[in-house]
């Protein structure tokens, strides 16, 4: 119940009205006091006094703490051990450079959507792309959506922000198809590792992670097929090797994808090829990891040396710089010049959605049309003759 009280500010003659609300507190069974002042008018202050009732009723109470304190344990009590390590990680960074760095001690409670607009303003202003700003405004949307869950707050600020700056078109680099021949002779004759490697890569699409942690018992040589379920962590697996096997990217990355015979013909001679290893070496090969593509000793291949190795055999090659990942997009570029639709090769590469596919490859699958149409013209000519 609320009682209203009037009040004379400090050197003023003007009346004032305050409310004091009387209740007990849910946990404690103590009885709590809520109040304000500064109403020019008893109503006024009756209705502030039942838009509070009408909170308490619903059990909301808004508290002071700090975003700070809020985001952080947001991330231990609801994101870590519920999200996949790399999400967990990215909304790590998220909050440690950008969130908290500009907020500094704000109360959340205090973020209002001009003062959030402002903070996306600012991190366009400094540069970064609008696809980094939409990530970093998504792990703050996330949390105050909690906090609204969690009746720490009414509403969220960041509803409704407008985010600055153009799509960049990404640039997908990839080798061509008539130069991927000559880049895996490049590969053979700098190490037969590296062209198993490699040749895997450009033949499913795999993330060089998801390559690095496949084992035996993920390849089925008899159905030609691979499964795909986690990644190598490389930064673990140097510093703490109990958990260098990671989740993959995304929940969509968890697939089973068909292979050609050729490459499963190539396998059965790797596996060959390990066996020997392994008796030469005995225990001194890592057994225990059973990697399908690794060192010669069976540990896993760093990422610097396959790094290393791989623009090493690109300038071989004779072709232009190019990262590991290319062989991801040139295996898309294949699958699209063979006649894959992008709803197959969004689930052959593991992409979280069909969109993502369609933006990243859109303009290299306008290019394969256009010069379809071209040899339809040709042949249409010929026909028509």
């Amino acid at each position: 119940m609320a009682t209203f009280h009037k009040y004379k500010k400090k050197g003023s003659n003007k009346d004032f009205w305050e409310y004091r609300i009387y209740y007990q507190d849910p946990i404690t069974r103590k009885t709590r006091e809520k109040s304000k002042k500064g109403f020019k008018s008893k109503p006024e202050a009756k209705l502030a006094a039942e838009e509070m009732e009408r909170l308490i009723r619903e059990g909301y109470e808004q508290t002071d703490i700090s975003l700070k304190s809020f985001l952080e344990e947001w991330l231990i009590e609801y994101k870590k051990g519920t999200v996949r390590k790399n999400t967990y990680e990215l909304h790590e960074r998220n909050v440690k450079n950008h969130i908290i760095p500009y907020f500094k001690n704000i109360l959340l409670k205090d973020i209002k959507p001009m003062l959030y607009q402002k903070f996306i303003n600012s991190l366009h202003e400094r540069g970064y792309s609008k696809r980094t700003v939409e990530i970093i405004h998504g792990t703050m949307f996330n949390a105050c959506e909690k906090a609204i869950i969690l009746q720490k707050i009414e509403k969220n600020p960041c509803s409704g922000v407008t985010i600055k700056g153009e799509e960049k078109q990404q640039e997908i680099k990839f080798i061509e198809s008539e130069h991927i021949s000559n880049f895996l002779k490049e590969a053979y004759k700098d190490d037969y590792i590296y062209w198993i490697f490699f040749k895997v890569l450009i033949e499913t699409g795999m993330r060089k992670g998801e390559a690095g942690a496949l084992q035996w018992s993920d390849v089925n040589l008899k159905d030609r097929t691979i499964a795909i379920s986690k990644s190598l962590d490389f930064k673990e697996a140097y510093s703490n090797p109990d958990e260098m096997f990671g989740d993959v990217k995304t929940y969509r990355s968890n697939r089973t994808i068909t292979i050609s015979q050729g490459l499963a013909n190539d396998l059965h001679f790797h596996k060959k090829m390990q066996n020997q290893n392994k008796l030469a070496l005995n225990e001194n090969y890592h057994h225990d990891l059973n990697l399908v593509l690794c060192r010669s000793d069976g540990n896993y291949m760093p990422k610097s040396t396959l790094a290393n190795a791989f623009r090493r055999i690109i300038k071989s090659a004779g072709l232009p710089p190019l990262p590991i990942h290319s062989t991801r997009h040139t295996h898309a570029v294949l699958q699209m010049e063979a006649g894959a639709d992008m709803k197959y090769i969004q689930e052959r590469l593991g992409h979280g959605s069909i969109s993502i596919t369609s933006d990243v490859y859109s303009h290299i699958s306008k290019k394969i049309e256009k010069e379809r149409m071209n040899k339809f013209e040709e042949h249409m000519k010929n026909v028509l003759e």
